[in-house]
């Protein structure tokens, strides 16, 4: 069971104003790993309330589908009457539901998807499922401004750059194993780190500390990054490099995010070129780290561009993040029978029609 007493303050903590007649509101459901988050978009792009709550363990431990479904269970309703709350909304305001199809954990995404259909049915309005990975790329583009840069998204378990072609949201570059987000978490379980609030937020702070790089393997494949033999290599060194004193734990952390950030500039950089583009988004949970932000920014500014990143409001998954792309859909008339609402661990950022986009 989470260690957190109450739920995470939402985006828009203080009562929104009353919404102006005529403009829709979503509400959206996002359970897709150990954060649940429950928000209320406005056809205009306001995000009215964006409470969320998350799963935490022990240090050295990760997150099972099983107990973290149970959390997600526990917390729903009172995500959803607190965004509700937050956002001086009524059910009979609400537009829509969207939740998050996938990818994702199973039990998680199943437990959310259940208390959107519960509401779609109780309140009378539409469902819509919605993809994650593109809930992360709308969300950044309606709170940054961005038209149509290049998109890298990095997070616990995906790891993709991306940039916009005839209405689909295609992939140039990826990871061929494990997500730059598990990578950070596996070692920092390693390392024994607390996950409150989150293992790789813990390594970006003790890594501001280091002051030894040392070398790793750097993997980039074409357009394609790896990080399980990174992970591996480290995994093994890193005992062996503090006893003998050649290494600190921060020496260590701060090593590995300059390697594989390193990596991530790289291909993004490649994509860029391939496109014609100077313009950078970076989403998803590991696109809060400061450090990955300023990297790509020295990038950037080289090749006269500019960079779009959010904090930890809009990079970390929440509800608003489902709400907004699901707004967007109900807007082309995209909905799905309640028999269709079903979810996948496997929804490639490609396979969504993005239909809202010229």
């Amino acid at each position: 069971m989470s260690t957190q007493p109450a739920a995470e303050s939402s985006a828009a903590a203080a009562a929104a104003p009353p919404t102006p007649a005529g403009l829709k509101l979503a509400l959206g459901l996002e359970g897709s790993a150990n954060k649940i988050g429950v928000g209320i978009v406005r056809g205009d792009g306001h995000i009215l309330s964006n409470p969320r709550h998350t799963f935490i363990t022990p240090p050295g431990q990760g997150f099972l589908p099983r107990e973290t479904a149970m959390h997600h269970q526990e917390w729903a309703v009172r995500l959803v009457q607190q965004a509700l709350k937050e956002g001086n909304v009524t059910p009979s305001q609400i537009s829509c539901i969207a939740y998050t199809k996938g990818p994702g954990m199973g039990g998680p995404l199943v437990s959310c998807a259940v208390v959107a259909r519960m509401l779609s049915q109780l309140w009378r309005v539409p469902i819509i499922g919605v993809n994650h990975c593109v809930g992360h790329i709308e969300m950044g583009r309606i709170v940054t401004g961005a038209q149509d840069p290049v998109v890298l998204y990095v997070s616990g378990g995906n790891t993709q750059v991306i940039a916009y072609a005839d209405q689909r949201y295609r992939i140039f570059g990826e990871t061929i194993d494990i997500a730059v987000g598990n990578c950070l978490d596996r070692f920092a379980r390693l390392l024994g780190l607390p996950n409150d609030p989150a293992p790789g937020y813990n390594i970006e702070q003790l890594a501001r500390q280091g002051t030894k790089l040392i070398e790793l393997p750097y993997v980039v494949k074409g357009m394609d990054v790896s990080f399980s033999g990174i992970l591996s290599y480290i995994e093994g060194a890193a005992k062996e490099l503090m006893t003998k004193g050649e290494a600190s734990p921060a020496d260590l952390c701060f090593s590995l995010q300059e390697t594989i950030f390193a990596m991530l500039v790289e291909i993004t950089e490649r994509a860029m070129a391939h496109v014609g583009s100077n313009d950078v988004l970076i989403v998803g949970g590991v696109g809060c780290n400061l450090r990955l932000q300023e990297m790509m920014q020295v990038m950037v500014g080289e090749r006269g561009g500019r960079l779009y990143a959010t904090d930890d409001r809009y990079c970390i998954d929440n509800g608003a993040m489902i709400a907004w792309p699901g707004l967007l859909a109900l807007g082309q008339g995209q909905t799905v029978e309640l028999a269709e609402t079903t979810c996948t661990q496997r929804y490639r950022t490609d396979e969504v029609h993005v239909i809202w986009r010229g």
